[in-house]
Order: structure tokens, then sequence, then C-alpha cells
């Protein structure tokens, strides 16, 4: 697969290590996996963001290895926070998962989610 950065001049450089845009050509398979929230397989919900956001990239890890992917097959990341200060947190686990910057990516910083205990949910758009 072919990944092309799409970061044009014209507009200011992306605030970390993402693209503003990826072109992909001649994709053959794609995955589209639903939000993930800081949830083990044992239904227990870590209390910091952090360890929210590792469970988050952890389950995303078994989606993709279940579809024959790995994060080097992820073209869009959307992460979303219920606070600010959880924006370089986010980041930083992020980057522990994922190298360079060949990929589309939002943060999004929301009111909440479906619980309150729940401060980190992540989606991704894979293609193999």
């Amino acid at each position: 697969m072919n990944r092309i950065p799409v970061n044009p001049a014209a507009i200011r450089e992306p605030f970390a290590r993402y693209s503003h845009g990826l072109l992909v050509e001649a994709p053959r398979r794609m995955l589209f996996a639903s939000g993930q929230l800081g949830m083990g397989p044992d239904d227990r919900i870590p209390e910091d963001a952090e360890a929210q956001a590792v469970q988050c990239f952890e389950n995303i890890r078994a989606i993709l290895a279940e579809a024959g992917m790995d994060f080097s097959h992820v073209v869009r990341f959307t992460g979303f926070v219920t606070d600010r200060a959880y924006f370089p947190v986010y980041g930083a686990v992020r980057s522990r998962y994922v190298s360079g910057n060949a990929y589309a990516s939002t943060l999004v910083i929301v009111s909440g989610f479906t619980r309150p205990e729940f401060k980190v949910e992540v989606e991704v758009t894979a293609v193999a």
C-alpha cells in the first residue's frame, strides 16, 4: 500500500506528528474500528487518563490483529477526551504505538461518554 502524506505549504503545519491528509492508493481492504473506551476484557476501567488511553490502544491492537493488520496499517486516528489536560497524555500514548506522520488525526474534547468514569475514546481506520 502506498501512503502519501498531504501537507500543503499553504496551510499551517500539523500541531503534532500526523498529516493534514493522507492519500492511499489502491486500497485492498479497509477496517473501520468503532470507538474503543479504556475498559479491559474483565470490565475494569483504570482511573487515570493515561492508563485508559493505553487500554484503548491495546483494544485497537487486538481488533487490528484479528483483521490481519497492525498499527502500520492505520491511516486515521480519531481521539476523544473529556479534559483539555488529557491532550498531551493521549498524544504521548499514541506515539508509543505508531511512528512517523503517515496518518491523519483528529482530537475532540467532549463533555463525557456513556459512563462518567471514561476519559478517553479512540477510533481508527486502517487500510491493507
